[in-house]
């Protein structure tokens, strides 16, 4: 399966929101957080540095939960940087 390419505005919403994440998960570690959100660290690695900018919005729940947001606390938060989010 090819993908289409991402748009520099996807990079940059990727890279924000995996900012968003890494300050949010502050000292834990990205093995625990990664665990209680039932994904791989490589997972939460990627998604945190912006390699992976359009993860599921599952996994974008899971890690909320796991760290402590509510889903409209981390659209908020993510569009307070610039980042625009849809919760359906």
């Amino acid at each position: 399966m090819v993908r289409t390419p991402l748009t520099p505005e996807e990079r940059e919403r990727g890279e924000r929101l995996g900012c968003l994440l890494r300050d949010a998960r502050g000292a834990r570690s990205m093995t625990d957080v990664a665990a209680e959100a039932g994904i791989s660290a490589e997972t939460l690695r990627k998604i945190e540095t912006g390699r992976a900018p359009t993860p599921a919005f599952f996994t974008v729940a899971a890690l909320a939960r796991a760290l402590g947001l509510s889903m409209d606390a981390l659209a908020e938060r993510c569009e307070l940087a610039g980042v625009s989010v849809k919760i359906p």
